[in-house]
């Protein structure tokens, strides 16, 4: 896959995309990331790139003219899915990224100050945001779409099935993990782990995998893709989930 970002700040993803999975995947022809100054496209000595909003307001506002020339010399004549990080934007999800890594090729709008003129979003396909928060500036996000996608490309992962079992990507979080010692500090490795029966093995990851989501992200389990069996291990959750509620309400109203 061939990224290419525009920003004011190329020098903050030298370190990141040299190390571990991203550098090797660069080093094996799988991911391979360019960057464009968006300060290389202006026409006067200061190389402003920002400037006063109209209708008064804090802070600056990046404008049009840079941005139209470096993503319009970018592209060319090619179709190329074009990302502008923003707050407004699409909440950046597992299944998102599986769509975005079916791309050849991805161009990364990276905007600060108060955020780009509102004409330079006609040139995005996407907008994207990675959270209800906050940034500096885009290069935080274009950082974490990087390797979220490149990690579903062929090939980076040596498991390709890592993919398949981690958190989101089946629409729930992840099971627990463990490995050696079997025993640390009191805390055991469950016994089932180390019982040699792959499908019991696996019937309690899934078992897990749904008691997490329900107890830390029940939000998820609306979308998630949910056999018979998951429905019924699902429902027997809940009554003991309200079990416990009902237990915790008897304490506290003993107490007080």
């Amino acid at each position: 896959m061939r990224i290419d970002v525009v920003t004011i700040f190329p020098e903050f993803f030298d370190s990141p995309l040299r190390a571990s999975l991203l550098g090797r995947a660069g080093e094996r022809g799988l991911l391979d990331v360019a960057f464009h100054d968006l300060r290389d496209h202006t026409h006067d000595r200061h190389r402003t790139v920002d400037d006063e909003p109209y209708g008064g307001g804090a802070g600056m506002v990046m404008k049009p003219e840079p941005w139209f020339e470096a993503v319009e010399s970018i592209r060319g004549d090619e179709p190329v899915r074009t990302v502008l990080f923003c707050p407004t934007g699409r909440v950046l999800t597992q299944a998102y990224a599986w769509e975005l890594a079916e791309e050849s090729r991805l161009l990364l709008m990276c905007g600060r100050y108060e955020g780009v003129d509102e004409r330079v979003r006609s040139l995005a396909t996407d907008e994207v945001s990675i959270g209800d928060y906050v940034l500096a500036g885009g290069e935080s996000a274009a950082l974490v779409l990087i390797e979220v996608v490149s990690r579903l490309l062929p090939g980076v992962l040596g498991n390709e099935e890592s993919t398949v079992e981690e958190s989101f990507s089946q629409g729930l979080l992840e099971y627990p993990h463990y490995t050696r010692p079997a025993e640390f500090r009191g805390l055991d490795v469950p016994e089932i782990l180390r019982s040699g029966d792959h499908e019991a093995v696996a019937e309690w990851r899934r078992h897990q995998a749904l008691e997490r989501t329900l107890r830390r992200r029940p939000d998820l389990l609306a979308e998630a893709v949910l056999s018979p069996e998951d429905r019924r291990v699902l429902g027997e959750l809940l009554d003991r989930l309200s079990e416990e509620r009902r237990e915790t309400e008897d304490h506290q109203g003993s107490v007080l």
